[in-house]
């Protein structure tokens, strides 16, 4: 398993955060509790065809 990590910052609060990510599952989108505000972010992650992290983003869940 290729796994890395990316900072994103909360649409909510505005705070940054890691998450780790697994790079041999593809591109994908979850969502994830803010640890400061708990508030749910839609997380997208896209995975280039060679397996490297492309871009993550960060969204508020009510958007």
């Amino acid at each position: 398993m290729l796994e890395t990590s990316a900072a994103v910052a909360c649409p909510y609060c505005g705070e940054p955060f890691d998450i780790a990510i697994d790079c041999t599952a593809g591109s994908q989108s979850c969502i994830e509790d803010c640890p400061v505000c708990c508030r749910p972010i839609e997380i997208g992650i896209e995975i280039d065809y060679r397996g490297r992290l492309r871009a993550v983003s960060a969204r508020r869940e009510d958007d």
